[in-house]
């Protein structure tokens, strides 16, 4: 038996933007790319949880919750979407194999630690990656993942560990798909981009508390301030460790993320006919090259070259800078009349 010979792999920058680009051009919706599924899920976010600990540092996310892009786009586009989790990895299985027996390409959710075609230095504790189960042989499950160049396979020993990874985010074997697909016209998309902008406007400049949005960096700046004195700089390395991972290697993390919002908004302006937001893109792309400067400089501080206390402060003065592009570029978005 063979299953899935039809379907055309597409490899993306991040794993949940990839499958859901993925599962639409499938479905037939072809006008569907990356940067376009990021905006209308309204992917772009900024969190920081001192007290909630992801292997040796505080969890710290660029983007929203696992599964939202995902289920935010194809609300958006009214299309007709399935989900489920389970219990233990049997009946995961076969509901596995009876939906790729309907023909229906499946997004699941895994873990990395144990995903054996990952390089070594790219596995560690981390539950929300996304992949595509597109069909199966006799021996073994054919894979999409999106942020390889190519497809690839797992045995369904190595799918069910990956599956019911044990931690933070835990799979549970969750598995998602478009049961039925419909005419999408640029009207349904203009109303999506704006619905996609206006969340995310909200998410990063008015969520209450000081952990999320644009707060949530300049509350990350703070911290930062106060990590040599209170962690010691080996401690601080670590932290900064996990910032340059969730930013730089869990999928493209804090700068990519910018660089593809960037491009929605190029995008989005084609749809809505207005090109205030590609102006406007530039301060995502702004932010990003920003993001992406900083993790160097963080690097130095974990490589023990840079380890004063004016080391932390230059990263956190930069760190404050960026929460200031981004919060002028959603004011100026939350601004725009879209008509």
């Amino acid at each position: 038996m063979v299953l899935g010979n039809n379907f055309n792999h597409i490899q993306s920058a991040h794993c949940e933007n990839g499958v859901t680009t993925n599962l639409l051009n499938h479905a037939g919706l072809s006008f569907m790319t990356e940067p376009l599924a990021f905006g209308l899920g309204s992917g772009l976010f900024y969190f920081y949880l001192p007290f909630l600990k992801v292997g040796t540092g505080p969890a710290i996310s660029f983007r929203t919750m696992p599964g939202k892009i995902f289920s935010r786009t194809c609300k958006s586009l009214k299309l007709d979407v399935k989900s489920a989790k389970f219990s233990n990895p049997v009946n995961a299985e076969k509901e596995l194999d009876k939906l790729l027996q309907k023909g229906y390409l499946l997004g699941c959710q895994v873990g990395v630690y144990n995903l054996s075609y990952f390089p070594i230095e790219y596995r560690f504790h981390f539950n929300a990656h996304n992949i595509i189960v597109y069909g199966k042989t006799d021996t073994h499950y054919l894979i999409s993942d999106p942020v390889m160049d190519t497809v690839t396979k797992l045995s369904p020993e190595e799918l069910n560990e990956v599956r019911f990874a044990k931690g933070i985010l835990a799979p549970k074997g969750h598995l998602y798909y478009i049961k039925k697909s419909n005419a999408i016209d640029d009207n349904v998309i203009k109303t999506g981009i704006k619905t996609g902008i206006k969340r995310n406007v909200r998410d990063m400049l008015y969520l209450p508390g000081q952990i999320g949005g644009v707060a949530g960096i300049k509350y990350t700046a703070s911290q930062i301030r106060k990590w040599r004195d209170d962690l010691g700089v080996r401690r601080s390395g670590q932290y900064f460790a996990q910032i340059i991972r969730m930013q730089e290697e869990i999928g493209t993390g804090g700068g990519g993320f910018r660089f593809i919002y960037a491009a929605f908004l190029e995008q989005a302006a084609k749809y809505v006919k207005d090109d205030s937001l590609i102006a406007i893109s530039d301060e995502f792309t702004k932010s990003g090259d920003l993001w992406r400067q900083n993790a160097v400089n963080m690097a130095a501080v974990l490589k023990g070259r840079n380890t004063e206390q004016k080391d932390f402060n230059a990263i956190a003065d930069v760190m404050l800078e960026i929460a200031e592009v981004e919060k002028q570029a959603f004011r100026r978005l939350s601004k725009i009349n879209f008509q």
